[in-house]
């Protein structure tokens, strides 16, 4: 009996044309949702007017001279650049971060990470005031949401706290201060993003140095003065972890910058049930195509908009060692963008459903 022999091209060849069963994350379609106009660069906070669909950006410009923030319409088409100014010394900074606009006042609130106060600013003139400030030094303010009295959250990314004031403004008392909230890693943020679950049970932060999502819980949520209980790790290992959004199922999605995707966990567990997007290089025009650097996230009708921050941390800080892995790409990126997802968590192997899950928010 003749025996056939068996070569490695053979081998080879037999591989590549059999099925393949594995399958990795269905990530979808990143595409671009907006450009920045000349002027403006490196997107960070991002939310949206419910009223109106309209879209607000705000810049994180390290080298600027000026706060801006840029509008869209709810398609992407730019509308105006709004350049914050205040009738008293000093004058907003060009390191932008969070914004939102007040669940029952309207105040459209932006926070001046360069001068660590948030400010009420004129959605259609940029004129702006001191809303909201706090006491002590080396605060590193970054993101901001609210409780159903209206009471106001900041996470402090330097000082290891979140600050509250009332739906007024003024001085902020810290509400939570711990360990978990700061970090010694790289980027050398600590408590960024931050959002309550439904019940007003708890309170998850991003710590982007440390790659993890704390849970902080929450006594009386309903009420008028919401008190902090027990903080934790909750979940480890999102690389990079900033912007934090949590949908009407309480699942929460995170931006983790150093891995150019956002990471969807359930709030049992904290187990991953998506990986949405990725960076694909830079386009023609210089504009990351996917996310680069992503940064913070709003839903938006269907879909999930994304800054792309793109930032070259290592040259922003004047410290090569802090060069992430994004670095080397930030520094090539000339046109800076806002991408678009579908905010849909596909179907997982392994969890109590089968079907697509649409638009979980």
């Amino acid at each position: 009996m003749r025996m056939l022999r068996v070569t490695p091209l053979v081998t080879l060849l037999l591989l590549v044309t059999l099925p393949l069963t594995a399958h990795g994350w269905d990530r979808g379609d990143v595409d671009r949702f907006a450009t920045l106009p000349a002027g403006t660069s490196h997107p960070e906070g991002i939310t949206v007017d419910r009223q109106t669909g309209d879209v607000y950006v705000a810049d994180f410009e390290a080298t600027g001279s000026a706060g801006h923030v840029v509008v869209f319409d709810p398609k992407g088409r730019f509308l105006r650049t709004l350049t914050l100014t205040t009738k008293t010394a000093p004058q907003p900074s060009s390191l932008l971060l969070g914004l939102d606009f007040h669940p029952t006042t309207g105040a459209f609130l932006v926070i001046d990470f360069g001068n660590a106060r948030v400010l009420n600013v004129d959605k259609f003139t940029g004129a702006s005031t001191v809303f909201m400030t706090v006491t002590g030094t080396g605060s590193g303010l970054n993101a901001l949401t609210f409780d159903d009295a209206g009471n106001v959250y900041v996470s402090d990314s330097f000082r290891s706290i979140v600050w509250r004031t009332g739906p007024n403004g003024g001085t902020a008392a810290p509400w939570v201060t711990d360990a978990r909230l700061g970090t010694t890693g790289v980027p050398p943020f600590g408590a960024n993003g931050l959002a309550f679950n439904q019940a007003r049970t708890a309170l998850y932060v991003a710590n982007t140095g440390n790659d993890t999502v704390v849970k902080i819980a929450v006594n009386n949520g309903k009420s008028n003065n919401p008190t902090a209980g027990p903080v934790i790790v909750f979940v480890n290992s999102i690389n990079g972890a900033d912007g934090l959004i949590v949908d009407d199922d309480d699942n929460i999605w995170v931006c983790a910058n150093q891995a150019d995707e956002i990471v969807v966990i359930e709030p049992t567990q904290g187990r991953v049930i998506a990986k949405l997007g990725d960076f694909e290089g830079i386009g023609r025009d210089g504009a990351p195509i996917g996310f680069l650097f992503p940064a913070s996230l709003v839903f938006s009708g269907k879909d999930l908009l994304v800054t792309n921050l793109s930032l070259d941390l290592g040259a922003a800080l004047g410290d090569p060692e802090k060069r992430t892995v994004d670095s080397p790409w930030a520094a090539q990126v000339t046109t800076h963008t806002v991408s678009r997802i579908r905010a849909r968590i596909p179907a997982v192997k392994g969890l109590n459903h089968d079907d697509p899950r649409d638009d979980r928010h």
